[in-house]
């Protein structure tokens, strides 16, 4: 079955700094996904640090730490988790993305995910391939929209401040 035609968005971020965290247990895969990834922030006009953890259970952290900064306007998870004959697959990609998603939701960061958990190491290329499936890429531009809805919130929310709520006015009765 032919995979359909990708319609990607493009983002404009000039000087944004995002954090790619990366685990490296599958070196190609991840020179793949880092591949897209940069792609896509470079296209936005983006910059970007990278760092390396040993597996995708030590990415969540990463990302807090370098988030915590103030230095960057989000961050790009990335990873591979293959599944082999036990449970700890299960743990690692469930565990890694909750662990993300929680960060996302209750600290308000814009973190994209590009951790990829596969049945085995040629869906994970597929997956990975800038030119196919561009799941690094995916990643980017899921942390540049955030990004750029946080900024258009933050935006907003200062327009907003600046007016009277007449509900919250004292009444003259």
């Amino acid at each position: 079955m032919a995979e359909a035609q990708r319609s990607l968005q493009t983002y404009s971020a000039p000087g944004a700094r995002f954090l790619i965290v990366e685990a490296r247990y599958y070196d190609g895969i991840g020179d793949m996904l880092l591949a897209g990834t940069k792609r896509a922030l470079e296209a936005a006009g983006a910059t970007y640090d990278v760092i390396g953890v040993p597996g995708a259970l030590e990415i969540p952290a990463a990302i807090k730490l370098g988030l915590s900064t103030g230095r960057y306007a989000g961050a790009i998870a990335l990873g591979c988790v293959i599944r082999g004959e036990t449970y700890h697959f299960e743990i690692v990609a469930g565990e890694s993305s909750r662990a993300i998603m929680d960060l996302t939701v209750n600290e308000r960061f814009a973190i994209g995910n590009g951790i990829l958990t596969t049945e085995n190491e040629e869906q994970a290329i597929v997956r990975a391939e800038p030119s196919k499936g561009d799941k690094g890429g995916d990643a980017a531009r899921a942390a540049l929209s955030l990004h750029l809805l946080k900024q258009k919130d933050r935006k907003s929310t200062r327009l907003n401040s600046s007016h009277t709520d007449i509900s919250r006015m004292p009444s003259s009765a």
